[in-house]
Order: structure tokens, then C-alpha cells, then sequence
């Protein structure tokens, strides 16, 4: 107990000085601040407006029992029909920016040209674009946030395949010709490491479309964990980067926008001082990190990446090496947690991409955990590590421009209604104080968005965790309440 009390009380210390010493004029003047959103864990109307059916509205009705709570988004948090409430809202806190991500099946319900457009989808983004910038708060638009269109998957496999390159490349421009005129910062993809890892390799058969070896688990009725993720990653790449180079050929120009990708920006420690886990911590953040951006920034893939997975990697060609490298004016990071690594012998078979870094790991050192714990049993709270991963950036991918597009905490939903979260405010405030000392070591980080605006349907744990600085109340119509963070936020953005 007297552990858990000096651990409240230096947590309560740290929240004072970062509550305190810490405000909007701390930024640079162009900084800016925002949350973050994606559409099938906000929109809800799942069938309304003439959507086609998404992989996520699939497997949730197919595979309930692999959701925490059997839930699934066809209501989310109703943000299709409430979007004009929550923007009154983020503008009263004082929010400068929203990110969120259109449904691409919400305006091509085939997920390509040959389904037509579907105009309804159309009206609803550019309505909540002209919503956002009548109330002050500049639109960063997410094209891909995991739901793809159901079709493609079933018509060739979505990203297993090739020819998901063009039908991306096409969707990207029909958004650029549609939107581009007031949305000056796009993002192709959020985290193409988890998409790849959790859908197609990790085993547990939580993600869509739940693929991996029969070996690794049951529940995946096909696919193969040695290579899959390797393949659908080198096709979100290609993907990205077709998408860039239509941007940048037809509309960049004259519309004055950036474009840039989300990666998931793990950062990772050394379970030891020995070389051996200090190599180690090194490989699992190549295995995570630089497998997305090594290409973005040179055109290939990290050296010991080529070395270890040997022929199961793909290959660029000539052509796509020219168009994948340099493929962004800015980088997207999504920064939560940290692990510890140590180093593990490789095996030769029964080989997959999460064990080919040939890393375990670990959230507790001696029996330590590296901070604490948030209710994701994943989330633990280390916020030098946000500091870390920016230098890592700026030194390794010579100082690209970074925005922070997630950073944040989850409590446990135990179905009361508590707005008390003292915890989110130490959270936030610890990582903008370390992302503040990265900015003064000159890293060109220009925009921080908290995860979430809202409680929302946070994948496979359904409603079981709230990541929000707003309360939604489930039980009762999804009114929305300002949690202690929201109020402390609105402090700091008035200072």
C-alpha cells in the first residue's frame, strides 16, 4: 500500500509542475493543437447514406465474440449525426485542429470507380470540412484508419494484392478533387505496422481479416505469418506513395497542401546494459519503426531487415523505388507506451514477422514495470519515450517535419460516470513537456493531437476502456460531459 501511495504522490507532484509551469504560449506560435478521431470509431451509421459495407462492419457482426464486449460501430459515438455539437465543443475548449478519416467505403461503396461515387458520403465530409473551418479548426484528413471496403477484400484480398495500389491511388485523388480546395494536411495511412502485424501475423484473430498460420492460432483460418505481413506492408507503402505522386502532379500546387502517413512510434529500452539487449531494443525499433520509414526516407528497406528476412521480403523495383523515396512532407507519429527488449536466439522455423527481430518483450524489469499502468494491458506510461522517438527521427531521417497525430490514456469503463481524471491530465502534460524539450533539441514537431476527443469504440476492446478527454455517456442517449482534462486543456489553450 505504501507503494501505491508514494506513486499517487509523486504523481500528484508531477501533475502540479507540469499543470503549472506548462501552457499554450510554451509552443511555438505555429504549433498546433487538436485531437484525433477516425471514422468507424466515431461515426456510427453504419447503413445510412448509401456506405458500403467495411472489413470492420463485417467481422464485428461475424466475430462478435472477439470483441471484449461483443460490441461493434454500427452507432460508435453517432459523430455522423452529432458532428456540429462536437465541433461547438472542441471550439469552446479552445482546439485549433481535428484529425479524423474518412470511411472509404462511405463514398466508394465498392471501394473503386467502377461502384460509382456515392454522392451522400460526398455532402457529409464536405459539410464537416465547411463545419471545422467556420469554427476555426483546420481538417487533417486520414484516408486510411483500418476500414477497408469490404469488396476489396473479397474481390482480390485488399492489401495482399497488388492491384489495391491503383484502386488507393484512385480513392486518394477523388478525396484531393473533392476536399482539397479547404484540407491542406493529409495523411494516407495510420499505422501500417499494426495493420499489417494484427491482421495479418500476431495470431490473436482480434483484427481483421484475422489472418496468420494455422500454427501460430486456430482462429485464423488462413494465411501465412512468415510472409503476409511483409507483402501487405510493401503494398501500403506502394499505396502511399501512388497516392503522393498524384498529389503532387495534379493538385499540390495549387491547392497549397502537405501530405504525410501516420506510423505507430513505439519507443523501446534496453531490458539490460549488455550489448546484446541494447542490439536488441535496436532491431525490435527497426522491426516497427524504420520498416515504414527507411523506404519513405531512402527507398529500401533497413539493412538488417534485408539480411534477416531474406527472400520473404519484397523488393522494390527501379520505378518504385523512385516514387516511395521521399514520399512525404511530413511524418505523422502516434506515440502511447514503451517496452523493454532482450535479446533471443533466432529460430529457422516456424518463422513469422513479429518474432524475425528476434527480440522478447517486456513491459516489467525485475519485476518493475516501466511506468504505470493505463486499463489497455498494453499502456503504460513512460513519456521520455516520446522525446526519445523524436530524436530518434530527427537523427536517423534527417529532421523531417513531425506532427504527434496520437498520444494519449485509457480508465477502465466500469460504468460509472467519472469525469475525475487526473491521471490524463499527468499524462498529457508529462509528454508535452518532453515533446517540448525535443522541439528546444530541434526537432520541427508542429502539432500535438491527444487520443480522444471522445470515449469511443476502441476496436477489440469494444467500450471496455474511455481514451477521451469528453465523457460519453453510453447508457444514456451518448450525451457528452467535459472530463477534468478537457477543462485543464481549455486552460492551457487560453494561456
Amino acid at each position: 500500500m505504501w507503494l501505491r501511495g508514494l506513486l499517487f504522490l509523486a504523481i500528484s507532484i508531477a501533475l502540479l509542475k507540469s499543470a503549472t509551469s506548462l501552457n499554450h504560449s510554451s509552443f511555438p506560435t505555429d504549433f498546433v493543437f487538436g485531437t484525433a478521431s477516425s471514422a468507424y470509431q466515431y461515426e456510427g451509421a453504419a447503413y445510412e447514406g448509401g456506405k458500403g459495407p467495411s472489413v470492420w462492419d463485417i467481422f464485428t457482426h461475424r466475430y462478435p465474440d472477439r470483441v471484449a464486449d461483443h460490441s461493434n460501430g454500427d452507432v460508435a459515438v453517432d459523430f455522423y449525426h452529432r458532428y456540429k455539437e462536437d465541433i461547438r465543443m472542441m471550439k469552446d475548449i479552445g482546439l485549433q485542429a481535428f484529425r479524423f478519416s474518412i470511411s472509404w467505403s462511405r463514398i466508394l461503396p465498392s471501394g473503386n470507380l467502377k461502384g460509382g461515387v456515392n454522392q451522400e458520403g460526398i455532402t457529409y465530409y464536405n459539410n464537416l470540412i465547411n463545419e471545422l473551418l467556420s469554427n476555426g479548426l483546420q481538417p487533417f484528413v486520414t484516408l486510411f484508419h483500418f476500414d477497408l471496403p469490404q469488396s476489396l477484400e473479397d474481390e482480390y484480398g485488399g492489401f495482399l494484392s497488388p492491384k489495391i495500389v491503383e484502386d488507393f491511388a484512385n480513392y486518394a485523388e477523388l478525396c484531393f478533387r473533392e476536399f482539397g480546395d479547404r484540407v491542406k494536411h493529409w495523411i494516407t495511412l495510420n499505422e501500417p505496422f499494426l495493420y499489417s502485424i494484427q491482421g495479418y501475423a500476431s495470431g490473436s484473430g482480434v483484427l481483421p481479416p484475422a489472418r496468420c498460420s494455422k500454427w501460430v492460432n486456430s482462429n485464423c483460418s488462413a494465411g501465412d505469418s512468415s510472409t503476409e505481413p511483409y507483402i501487405v506492408s510493401h503494398h501500403q507503402i506502394l499505396a502511399h506513395a501512388a497516392a503522393v505522386r498524384v498529389y503532387r502532379e495534379k493538385y499540390q500546387i495549387y491547392q497549397k497542401g502537405q501530405i504525410g502517413i501516420t506510423l505507430n512510434a513505439p519507443w523501446v529500452v534496453p531490458l539490460s546494459k549488455s550489448k546484446a539487449d541494447k542490439d536488441a531494443a535496436s532491431r525490435a525499433l527497426v522491426f516497427s519503426f524504420d520498416w515504414f520509414m527507411e523506404p519513405l526516407y531512402s527507398g529500401t528497406y533497413p539493412a538488417v531487415m534485408v539480411k534477416t528476412v531474406g527472400k520473404r521480403l519484397p523488393k522494390f523495383s527501379r520505378k518504385q523505388y523512385l516514387m516511395v523515396k521521399g514520399s512525404f512532407d511530413f511524418i505523422g507519429l502516434n506515440y502511447y507506451t514503451a517496452n523493454y527488449a532482450a535479446d533471443i536466439p533466432c529460430h529457422g522455423k516456424n518463422l513469422t514477422a513479429v518474432t524475425d527481430s528476434c527480440t522478447r518483450s517486456t513491459t516489467e524489469r525485475n519485476g518493475v514495470p516501466i511506468g504505470p499502468k493505463a486499463a489497455s494491458f498494453w499502456l503504460y506510461i513512460y513519456p521520455q519515450g516520446i522525446q526519445d522517438i523524436l530524436e530518434y527521427t530527427k537523427k536517423k531521417f534527417n529532421n523531417p517535419i513531425i506532427y504527434i497525430t496520437e498520444n494519449g490514456l485509457d480508465e477502465v469503463n466500469d460504468g460509472t460516470k467519472s469525469l475525475d481524471d487526473k491521471l490524463r491530465i499527468y499524462y498529457i502534460g508529462q509528454h508535452l513537456l518532453y515533446l517540448q524539450r525535443a522541439i528546444r533539441n530541434g526537432v520541427k514537431v508542429k502539432g500535438y493531437f491527444a487520443w480522444s476527443f471522445l470515449d469511443n469504440y476502441e476496436w477489440n476492446s469494444g467500450y471496455t476502456v474511455r481514451f477521451g478527454i469528453v465523457y460519453v455517456d453510453f447508457k444514456n442517449g451518448l450525451k457528452r460531459y467535459h472530463k477534468r482534462s478537457a477543462l485543464w486543456l481549455k486552460t492551457f489553450l487560453h494561456h
